[in-house]
């Protein structure tokens, strides 16, 4: 029997066995699940080192493995501000590994199983909008998904009654008031003095991984997107399935490049040797290696800010 033989429900059951069969009682079912996107595994700094559990994704049943820099790979459990039990994904799978989007949402599956009943996502993203700038958080607050809306989509195929109905909406998809909670989090622990700004946006979901050209850029700016990645939507489109209540959050950590191609005849072009040429066309290109910086650099912010928002919501210190 291979894998596509047997249904998300018993694989992620599956999962779930496997990890209580070690885990300590108080951390079996956890209350929260901390997805950390691209350079932002540092949040797992924030679990406790007493009690805590770390499980490699490749000794979980039917879990899926990232391959890309900067997404470790395990799974950590332990307490949140000392007293909330949760589960963190340092690293996640993404569609363009070659993963469906049945197996890059599954670890949300497994968090559903154990009880989980607040999902906080992370992700690296360019940013569309003029007004943000490298090393902002942009807490989401709606999302483009065009593989979705093109067919490619987390929940196509028998619906998988235990978790959800058919047809889910997501017009009330990014909780009100967890992201009420931020902003008064954010006034808490990030110092008035700081240049690094708390939006909240749209987020574009793209296949990947090419980034994206400044054609398709101006496209999703015009469609009213803030913000554009490659992961993450996927995810909160099964949470909402699994009726779990979520929270997400996007680094800026490259400005997308919008301004069109200059032409091959523009006179300013004229008389200009090779390199000079290629800094021109080369100029605001992103790399995955500035992307891991950033997340570097805004990591602490990150952390403190989550923790402090998801111990207003569940109120303990």
């Amino acid at each position: 029997m291979t894998q596509a033989d047997i249904s998300a429900f018993d694989r992620a059951n599956e999962a779930v066995a496997f990890l209580r069969s070690s885990l300590p009682e108080e951390l079996q079912s956890p209350k929260v699940a901390i997805v950390c996107g691209s350079g932002l595994g540092g949040l797992a700094d924030t679990v406790h080192a007493e009690g805590r559990a770390e499980y490699d994704y490749a000794s979980i049943p039917h879990f899926p493995r990232p391959t890309v820099a900067g997404h470790a790979g395990k799974l950590v459990f332990g307490l949140l501000g000392r007293k909330i039990p949760a589960v963190l994904m340092v690293g996640r799978a993404h569609y363009y590994e070659g993963h469906s989007m049945d197996q890059v949402t599954f670890p949300i599956r497994v968090f559903k199983q154990l009880g989980v009943d607040t999902v906080v996502l992370t992700n690296a993203a360019g940013g569309l909008n003029s007004d943000y700038c490298v090393g902002d958080i942009v807490m989401l607050n709606d999302h483009i998904f065009l593989a979705g809306l093109a067919g490619v989509h987390p929940l196509r195929g028998p619906n998988e009654d235990e978790f959800g109905v058919r047809f889910p909406p997501l017009s009330d998809a990014y909780d009100l008031d967890l992201r009420r909670q931020v902003h008064q989090a954010w006034k808490q622990v990030i110092p008035a003095q700081s240049t690094r700004k708390l939006h909240e946006g749209v987020y574009a979901f793209v296949g990947g991984p090419t980034y994206e050209t400044r054609a398709e850029s101006r496209m999703l700016r015009m469609l009213g997107a803030d913000v554009v990645g490659m992961s993450t939507v996927p995810e909160i489109v099964v949470a909402r399935h699994c009726g779990l209540r979520v929270l997400a959050f996007s680094l800026v950590t490259n400005n997308a490049v919008l301004a069109p191609v200059p032409r091959g005849d523009e006179q300013l072009l004229q008389g200009k040797d090779a390199g000079e040429l290629n800094a021109i066309i080369e100029e605001g290109k992103a790399g995955h290696e500035e992307v891991l910086e950033a997340g570097r650099n805004a990591a602490l912010d990150m952390q403190k800010l989550v923790l402090q928002s998801l111990v207003s919501v569940f109120g303990q210190a």
